[in-house]
Parts: C-alpha cells; structure tokens; sequence
C-alpha cells in the first residue's frame, strides 16, 4: 500500500479544531478534489475524490475515533484505503494538525507503475492542498465556531461548490440541507457582509490608534532631540566661556613681588640678602667664620683668652651682610 503524509498548523484551539474537521459532508464547499461526502448513517460515508481528472470512490466506516485527539477510517467498498487524522494542541491557541493515508493503488500493477511514476508526488502535493483549504477555513471561521458554515471561506473561487463539480449525490444532499435553503444561504451573506463590516472598522480603528501612538512617539523624539541640542549648546557655551578665561589669564603679565616670587627663594631679591632673607644675618653657629665644613662640628671645651683690642672680620662674614671686606689691621709692632 502507498503512504502519504501531510500536516499543518492551525491557529485555533484544538477543541474547535477537532470539531469543524468532523463535518465531513461539508468538505466540497471549501476543498477542491473532494466532490462528494455524504451520510449513510452516524458512522457510514460515501466519499468521492478527483485524482488526476479521475473520479475515485469508496465508502468508509469511522473508527479509532478519540474526542478533540483522533480520527480514523477504513474503506469497506471500492478503493482500499485508511487514515488517521491526529489533532495535537501546540498551546491554547494553535493546533498541530497530522494526517496519514494509506491507500492500494487502482489497477493492479498499472496503478503501482504509475504510483510510482508521479502520482504520488501529486497526490501528497493534493492532500496538502486541501489541508491548507481546511486550515483557512478555521481561521476564517469566529471565534469558538464550530460549524464550518460560519466561516467565510466557505465557497471560495477554487471550491467544488463553486465551481459545480459535485456529484449530483452531493448536490442533491445540499438541496435537502436547511441551511444550504436560499433564504438561510442569503442570511448567512448578510451576517458576513457585516462582520466584515465590523472587521473593516476595527481595521481602521487600530490603524488609527496606531498612526496616534505614532506621532506621540514621533514629537516625543523630537523634543528629546531639541533638548540634547541646547543641552550641547550649553555645554559648548560654558567650555567656550572658560578657555576664554584661560586664555586671558594667560595673557596678563603680572608683576613679579620682590619678596616672593624673585629666582633664589624667598626675599632673595632684597637689600644687603644676597644669599636668602634678612634674619640670614643671625649666626646660626656661633663658629660660622670658620671654614663651613668644619664649622658645625662640635667646638672643643678649652679657654681661649681673647684680645678684645684686636678687631678682625673674615670676607666670608662680610659677604653674608652684604659689606665689602676690608684690609685687616696690621699687628702691633713688638716692643723692644
């Protein structure tokens, strides 16, 4: 037996999902090969399907059914067949939607040979078109529908209802259905008209609201950008302001104090200070005329008997106070 599989995600719940799938005779007013489901009793169907220009049929009985989970069939007249469809709830808003099929080829080994020269392909290309079919016929459905007749995608331009291929079986089954009758068929476009009336509006609302959020996030940015520019205006104005002052500081000559700020340190530049401050002139070492490696050494303890007649200043003590040296005394001549 040939095997083909086919799947697809549904944006709707797995319990509606489930629900709008088992309306099996409702199937030729939104998918295009199947021309004909009708009822023999609550679990017999008589099912007609086009395959390459060929009408194929054969009359199934449901089984391995499991509520809002599985459904299952297997042909008890004409062409050999199974199935499951597996309905898996990805969330409560989206279902998994899985279909397996299998199925003898018509004919002995011409059908094998042309199963496997293309039909195969085709057919599983077929069976995920109508998949998709069935998939926007729930999203086109309202929401919580559970009968295929609300949804607008019903009789749609590639449908078999619309294109009136259904078998005259299926044709009359319509004919008998009340709500196939012109009066509910009219009331029905009525109730579209306006829910797509009702769509439309809420369309263009939510354009609306979001062209408004728009331009409020649009003058938002702009006085965002306004700020920042005087925000770096200012900025540029208070750094322009301090070079400037920089620059004119470093301009202004300034004159120089005598006292503090003169090369030498501190009074350097004052009378009779040649060599620092004025208080240089205390003695800090009281043997400072010495020669000034040796003078801070500690002095010997022993009596030196002064001359106190005799008066003799070193150039070096003289330098200090700033006076020019002066020729020592000659000594006294020695008494005869």
């Amino acid at each position: 037996m040939a095997e083909h599989y086919a799947s697809v995600i549904v944006s709707a719940p797995a319990s509606q999902v489930y629900a709008l799938f088992t309306h099996f005779n409702d199937f030729p007013k939104f998918m295009r090969f199947v021309k004909e489901v009708t009822y023999h009793d609550d679990r017999r169907s008589h099912w007609v399907v086009q395959v390459l220009g060929r009408n194929y049929e054969w009359n199934a009985v449901n089984e391995d059914w499991i509520p809002d989970q599985q459904v299952g069939w297997r042909s008890i007249a004409g062409l050999k067949n199974t199935g499951k469809v597996k309905f898996r709830a990805l969330g409560s808003s989206r279902t998994m939607v899985d279909v397996y099929i299998s199925y003898s080829p018509p004919s002995g080994v011409l059908g094998v040979l042309g199963e496997n020269l293309g039909v195969n392909s085709y057919f599983e290309t077929m069976l995920q078109q109508e998949l998709n079919n069935f998939a926007r016929m729930v999203e086109e459905a309202p929401p919580g529908a559970l009968d295929p007749m609300s949804s607008h995608y019903l009789f749609h331009d590639n449908s078999a209802v619309y294109t009136q291929t259904v078998t005259k079986r299926q044709q009359e089954a319509m004919e008998h259905d009340p709500m196939m009758s012109a009066e509910a068929l009219a009331e029905r476009e009525t109730k579209i008209q306006s829910e797509r009336e009702q769509k439309r509006k809420a369309e263009q609302e939510r354009e609306s609201e979001l062209q408004r959020k728009s331009e409020i996030e649009r003058k938002a940015t702009e006085e965002l950008h306004q700020q920042l520019a005087q925000e770096a205006e200012r900025r540029r104005q208070e750094e322009e302001q301090i070079r400037q002052a920089l620059l004119a500081r470093s301009q202004k000559r300034t004159v120089p104090d005598p006292a503090y700020n003169t090369l030498g340190g501190r009074g350097a530049a004052m009378d009779r200070t040649s060599l620092g401050e004025r208080d240089a002139l205390r003695p800090r070492y009281p043997d400072y005329h010495q020669d000034p490696m040796t003078s801070r050494y500690p002095r010997e303890k022993k009596t030196v008997k002064l001359d106190l007649d005799e008066k003799y200043e070193s150039p070096w003590f003289l330098s200090i106070r700033g006076a020019s040296p002066t020729t020592p005394p000659e000594p006294p001549p020695a008494s005869p």
